[in-house]
């Protein structure tokens, strides 16, 4: 097992060496003529800033589904990375895509890294945020503001559990309009979920060796394990892993799903016998290839692919 980890680790490395010459997420609209553009997450300085460079700037990038196809439905989209880089391509803008074909307006969300000093929970705060700022921005975004899914991979998958399950309610009084209404997603889709990244165990991928916060694991553990904070209000949930994942086993998804069975939250869970860890939409294998079809079914019967013609009107 031990090996298993030290494999994981380097795998880590090699993304994150590679993360260095990729591009950060830009505030602008130079891609208005493809219907992407990327916004700020404050108006200034985000909390907890360590500075101004774009590794401190949390962004949403927006993806607008085809002129007169909108159906009124929304998803924030939050690609993996162990926290240490984001597989914005595989698990971001493949995935926006993916609703985007369906009618969704997609926001795809850069948000701040633990390998940039950003620990647990500044994480948080940016996935709290951007769907607040996707509810309280919904007429703009011709969106109906209880129509927002959250999905996210891996380390999206648990930060994305964590927004939903860890959501704080909007303050009437609040001088920021978006801090007026509240963070929880309205369903919540995840993809093998790192569901137990805070753990002092390393015989697999483990947040707090990655990171060196041994000292604080147990803290950390108790205060940002997902499936520790599921309630009877947690999001109804699709979720998929596949049985033999190295990285991130299979057994973490098991135990959130279990949580919200429990909890009574409608849940839909799908283990696929084969297949590694990272696979996004599928990547071309004849199994996993189906698990989108298997949750635009689900979509489906939420209603989230019938029209809210209230809602979905581009002016």
């Amino acid at each position: 097992m031990r090996q298993l980890f030290v494999t994981a680790v380097l795998c880590v490395m090699v993304y994150a060496a590679q993360a260095q010459k990729e591009p950060c997420a830009l505030p602008g609209d130079n891609n208005a003529f493809l219907g992407i553009r990327t916004i700020r997450m404050w108006p200034g300085e985000a909390p907890q800033a360590k500075g101004t460079a774009c590794e401190d700037t949390p962004t949403l990038t927006i993806f607008d589904p085809q002129h007169g196809h909108d159906n009124g439905s929304a998803v924030v989209v939050l690609p993996g990375g162990s926290y240490a880089h984001l597989a914005a391509n595989l698990e971001g803008r493949q995935v926006a895509d993916w609703f985007t074909s369906r009618g969704f307006r997609a926001f795809v969300l850069s948000y701040r890294l633990s390998s940039n000093g950003y620990l647990l929970p500044v994480p948080l705060l940016d996935a709290r945020r951007a769907v607040q700022m996707v509810r309280a921005r919904a007429s703009d975004y011709h969106i109906d503001p209880n129509r927002i899914v959250m999905i996210g991979f891996s380390a999206g998958g648990h930060l994305a559990a964590l927004a939903a399950t860890q959501a704080v309610d909007g303050s009437a009084d609040a001088q920021d309009p978006i801090d007026r209404v509240s963070s929880r997603p309205d369903f919540l889709v995840l993809g093998y979920p790192w569901i137990g990244a805070i753990s002092s165990d390393t015989s697999h991928l483990s947040y707090c060796k990655l990171f060196n916060v041994m000292d604080q694991c147990e803290l950390l553990r108790t205060s940002y394990s997902p499936d520790l904070f599921v309630t009877s209000k947690t999001p109804p949930t699709f979720w998929y892993h596949t049985a033999d994942d190295q990285t991130v086993p299979v057994e973490q998804g098991l135990r959130f799903y279990e949580a919200l069975i429990k909890a009574g939250v409608p849940a839909e869970g799908h283990i696929f016998a084969k297949g590694p860890h990272g696979t996004g939409l599928g990547k071309g294998d004849a199994s996993l290839d189906q698990w989108p079809d298997l949750l635009e079914t689900w979509l489906r019967a939420q209603g989230l692919l019938t029209s809210d013609a209230s809602a979905a009107q581009i002016k």
